[in-house]
């Protein structure tokens, strides 16, 4: 090595060993150790964010999808057997009381009629001749010329063709009922719902071959989850829209609770008896309910904030004097669209974590991101200023 370099070799090793030094040996022995870096910039630590539980104003609106039906329907059903001849109405028509329906054919009951018109028609000449005959043994035997016995089998014989009469009369008036069975007829006046019979077919007595819906009020029928039976709507008046046309509405009242559940849906039937009807709800038209909860206090917590533990759910509660994180189980009393609301679980005051509760462990360490952990710093600092 040529010594020109000699010198500059000198001053880079001098100025290596200075750096190699320990940094104390440069300032005085009390000067202040530089800061730690804060837990929120640390790589390490995570991150969360909390909000601190209150207790506020619940009031939610029950939501339900139904549709219109009739208040009354009626089984329509013919009150003789025979073979159906004639069908006049279609589903949907709107009947009258005395409306005929459907016509069976009336071969039977026909003779039925016939003979009973001609029983009639003898048992009214026999009368006739009964009554000629005590009619003249009243006057014999007025003048003496007739025996008692002659007489008293007259009045008899004319009470007992006065009865054949009257059978004859009563017989006459059941054929021709009988006849007018033939004829189907609602009896009320109504919306034909459904049909189960066809021209040629062969029906029984009491068989109901048509459902028709009364005229007169009409239910929104709904069918609700057994809970929500439990607890009703503080306002018992029910808000119901027609789904097509929201500018339809009308109010009412539970008319009627089904006291059974249905096993394939896991819902009970509930009836809101309309007080008016819009004529746009029609039967069967889809209409919307709504019903409103009475204001209760609860505790609210943001969808972000819900965990599941051994399969309940659950909430991370942070401990602000040790940072750390603790699972909790919670009761949840209804899901909200952006929200649940709580039935126990947590008490006013204390801070849950609704972001990253996805890198919690229990007992972990955490800062607090953004303005939570600005609010961290500030008491921090005051309660090292107070001291």
């Amino acid at each position: 090595m040529s010594s020109g370099l000699r010198p500059r070799l000198s001053a880079a090793v001098l100025a290596a060993a200075l750096a190699a030094l320990p940094v104390t040996a440069a300032f005085p022995a009390d000067a202040p150790a530089a800061p730690a870096v804060p837990d929120a910039e640390n790589p390490s630590v995570v991150l969360v964010r909390v909000v601190t539980a209150t207790k506020g104003a619940v009031t939610s609106d029950v939501v339900l999808t139904g549709d219109i039906q009739a208040q009354a329907q009626t089984n329509v059903a013919f009150r003789t057997n025979g073979k159906v001849a004639e069908r006049r109405v279609e589903v949907g028509d709107h009947v009258t009381a005395d409306q005929v329906l459907a016509v069976l054919e009336p071969l039977v009951q026909r003779a039925n009629l016939d003979n009973a018109r001609a029983a009639l028609v003898s048992a009214e000449a026999q009368l006739t001749q009964a009554k000629v005959t005590f009619e003249r043994q009243k006057q014999l035997i007025s003048g003496g010329f007739t025996t008692r016995p002659s007489y008293d089998n007259a009045e008899q014989q004319l009470r007992t063709s006065q009865a054949a009469v009257d059978s004859a009369k009563a017989a006459l008036g059941t054929a021709e009922e009988q006849l007018s069975y033939t004829e189907l007829r609602a009896g009320v006046p109504g919306i034909v719902l459904s049909r189960t019979f066809e021209v040629g077919q062969v029906v029984q007595s009491g068989q109901a071959v048509m459902v028709l819906a009364q005229d007169g009020p009409r239910d929104a029928v709904f069918n609700v989850y057994e809970a929500l039976t439990a607890h009703p709507p503080s306002d018992k008046t029910i808000q119901v829209t027609l789904q097509s046309d929201l500018a339809v509405t009308a109010a009412g009242h539970v008319r009627e609770i089904s006291p059974t559940v249905d096993a394939a849906s896991g819902t009970v039937r509930v009836k809101v008896g309309l007080a008016e009807t819009p004529p746009a709800m029609s039967l069967g038209a889809v209409v919307i309910g709504r019903g409103r909860f009475a204001s209760r206090e609860a505790v609210v917590l943001p969808w972000s904030a819900l965990y599941r533990s051994d399969d309940r759910p659950a909430v991370w509660i942070y401990d602000s004097a040790a940072g750390t994180v603790s699972v909790r189980n919670v009761e949840i009393d209804r899901y909200g669209f952006d929200d649940i609301v709580l039935k126990g679980g947590v008490e006013p005051g204390e801070a849950v974590v609704t972001a990253g509760i996805q890198f919690l462990r229990p007992g972990q360490h955490v800062a607090l991101a953004g303005q939570a952990a600005r609010d961290e710093t500030t008491k921090a600092a005051a309660g090292e200023g107070g001291r």
